[in-house]
């Protein structure tokens, strides 16, 4: 018996309808129509038995069909093999295509490896430039930080230095204060020790007449000459006071003249202060032209490390868009 539910009638009508479409009844072909299901030696147990029938029924007519049968016997021999050849052609076709196919499987698969290590090295490069942006960033906001701290001292700087030039300039209006009361004193003390000496001189040679008169008139006036010699003395003490009122006005003009220096000292002092504070002005400026200008190399850089992310995201995104038309494929 036939097995998995094969019989006869299956068989046959299997085998009519390959007649019908010109085909050869052969065991395989009579399979493969039932879905290869089925045992060959059935199969061909039931073709056999159908043919007998077939030849028991077309007896009568056997000579009439003899040479037909051999055409058709012929003709589909010859379609078997020409069957067969584009069967053998095809596999070959087919065993062609798959070398092709799974050669291509192999590149792809290499460059698929080479892709994945090409991208954790990207990745890794990312990461790694990522951190170096973070690390730029915040050395950049110290720099920020910075730069507003050197701006404020460098305010602070110059607020100092206009107190500074304030200061100075006071010091030299009360110095020139003090060479123009210096220079009042000296004259007032010149013309005071002029009038002195005029007056002494005035004072002189009014005693010499009247020592000359005192002279002509010695014997006749002694007691005017007693008279005229404390008169002399009285004038020697005046003179005496008037030459110690000139060494004090001496002593007065000295002490003027040692204030006039300790202010020029002061104002020499001032200007070597004022002289320190613009070196370290000018230090610091150039110290802040150096921050802006490490500043813009720092954000080019940073926007050099923002191009090569962009690009490394870019070659990411063609990485994956051509590993997805590869899984695609």
């Amino acid at each position: 018996m036939a097995r998995g539910g094969i019989n006869k009638a299956v068989v046959q009508k299997a085998r009519e309808g390959l007649l019908a479409r010109g085909e050869n009844p052969t065991i395989d072909a009579v399979r493969v129509a039932l879905g290869n299901t089925g045992s060959k030696t059935t199969i061909h147990r039931y073709l056999k038995e159908l043919e007998e029938t077939d030849q028991r029924r077309l007896a009568p007519r056997e000579h009439l069909t003899q040479e037909l049968g051999e055409l058709v016997g012929r003709l589909a021999e010859r379609l078997k093999e020409e069957g067969d050849e584009y069967v053998q052609q095809a596999q070959a076709r087919f065993d062609l295509q798959k070398a092709v196919l799974e050669a291509d499987l192999d590149k792809a698969l290499k460059a698929n490896a080479a892709l994945q290590q090409h991208y954790e090295i990207q990745a890794e490069a990312l990461a790694s430039e990522s951190e170096q942006l973070l690390t730029t960033r915040a050395s950049l906001q110290t720099e920020h930080t910075r730069n507003a701290r050197l701006t404020q001292e460098c305010t602070d700087l110059q607020v100092r230095i206009a107190e500074k030039d304030e200061h100075i300039r006071s010091l030299e209006d009360k110095h020139q204060h003090a060479r123009d009361a210096l220079e009042h004193y000296r004259q007032a003390v010149k013309e005071q020790r002029d009038q002195d000496q005029r007056r002494h001189e005035g004072q002189v040679q009014q005693v010499q007449v009247e020592v000359r008169q005192l002279q002509q008139g010695l014997i006749v006036k002694q007691d005017e000459l007693m008279r005229l010699s404390r008169d002399n003395e009285r004038m020697l003490v005046e003179a005496r006071q008037a030459r110690k009122d000139q060494d004090n006005a001496a002593q007065a003009l000295a002490d003027k003249v040692n204030e006039a220096n300790a202010l020029t000292l002061q104002l020499a002092q001032a200007l070597g202060a004022r002289e320190a504070l613009d070196a370290q002005i000018e230090v610091f400026r150039q110290e802040q032209a150096a921050q802006v200008k490490a500043t813009k190399a720092q954000v080019l850089r940073e926007a050099r490390l923002e191009q090569q992310l962009q690009q490394a995201n870019a070659t990411l995104a063609q990485w994956r868009a051509d590993r997805a038309a590869a899984s695609a494929e």
